[in-house]
């Protein structure tokens, strides 16, 4: 009868663990600190300002780089950072981030792209985004961080909800 129960709960959580996932690469460096330890006692916040362009939309879906943008703004100002927006400048290449980056003053740039954000075919309609967002020093263009990740949930779960849960573990150190 045990054996029953442990094969019941081991399969289970097969099945729960199959039904959302979450895959992310990161590069080896986190995000820069809005926060430094100066004496181990006090922390002293660094002004870390990040020019924030839209994302890249490969999707048949509009606007979709424009929304995870948006998020990934909130989560950027939750953390400390200091966000020049320029989802509306329509930004063609790393060399024009980097351009207007450094002429407003950002000492880094975020630029990156969705590929995937929809919901899949079937009954349940499971949401399923994939964004890839890289981080840059305004000066050189050279890359500080990089983070793609695809996420799928359950059914009953948003686009926006299922894509703010991934950006914010690829943005978590």
């Amino acid at each position: 009868m045990k054996w029953l129960y442990s094969t019941a709960f081991v399969i289970g959580m097969i099945f729960l663990s199959g039904c959302s996932t979450a895959t992310i690469v990161t590069t080896e460096k986190s995000l820069p600190k809005t926060y430094w330890d100066v004496n181990g006692t006090y922390n002293e916040k660094r002004d870390v300002s990040i020019a924030l362009f839209r994302l890249n939309n490969y999707t048949d879906t509009p606007q979709a780089g424009m929304r995870a943008s948006n998020i990934i703004e909130g989560i950027l100002v939750a953390k400390g950072y200091t966000i020049i927006n320029h989802m509306d400048d329509k930004v063609s290449s790393i060399d024009k981030a980097k351009k207007i980056a450094k002429e407003d003053g950002s000492k880094y740039f975020m630029y990156g792209g969705v590929s995937e954000w929809r919901y899949k075919t079937g009954i349940d309609g499971e949401p399923a985004v994939s964004i890839q967002c890289s981080l840059y020093n305004s000066q050189n263009a050279d890359l500080v961080w990089s983070a793609t990740g695809s996420d799928s949930d359950w059914g009953n779960a948003s686009i926006g909800t299922t894509a703010q849960d991934l950006l914010s573990e690829m943005m978590s150190d």
